[in-house]
């Protein structure tokens, strides 16, 4: 009797592993929108080619340690779920301007000439509203440009 209850339990742990495993991997695989790491986001006629961070070890690394960033290029960072996402510029080595847009493409929050961080703790540049993307381009560029909060951002992969 003992000996058939521990098969059984086995058996269920196995297939409990099974099952885990197929769901893990379907939503790793799961196709997104975003499946290319590049597209472009315009703010009227004014374009940036962005590199797109979707995973989470792309969105913790995002622009560290880049020198020098083109001025018609970006990166985008695009989450799950519209939310509030914090950045900080731990590692980052120029300054950037930080544009939060939510999932209708309106921009809810911009951080603008944010100085990379070179001591041991960094602050966090919080938004003050829900977006599903973030994008960081040089610091200055919304400024010069005229882009502010409540503008429309048109978003495409490639």
């Amino acid at each position: 009797m003992k000996m058939s209850l521990e098969i059984l339990l086995l058996i269920v742990i196995i297939l409990i592993m099974i099952y885990l495993s197929f769901h893990f991997a379907r939503t790793l695989l799961a196709p997104s929108s975003f499946e290319n790491s590049s597209g472009s986001v315009c703010f009227g006629n004014n374009c940036f080619q962005v590199e797109i961070a979707k995973t989470e070890a792309q969105r913790e690394k995002g622009l560290m340690n880049v020198n020098v960033l083109d001025k018609n290029k970006g990166m985008l960072f695009v989450f799950d779920r519209e939310g509030i996402y914090p950045f900080w510029m731990k590692n980052t080595l120029i300054p950037l301007d930080i544009i939060w847009i939510d999932s209708r493409g309106k921009i809810v929050f911009i951080g603008q000439n944010v100085q990379p961080c070179k001591s041991l703790i960094c602050p966090s540049i919080v938004p003050s509203a829900m977006a599903k993307y973030a994008l960081e381009i040089n610091a200055g560029i919304t400024n010069d440009l005229g882009i502010k909060t409540g503008e429309t951002a048109s978003i495409t992969a490639k």
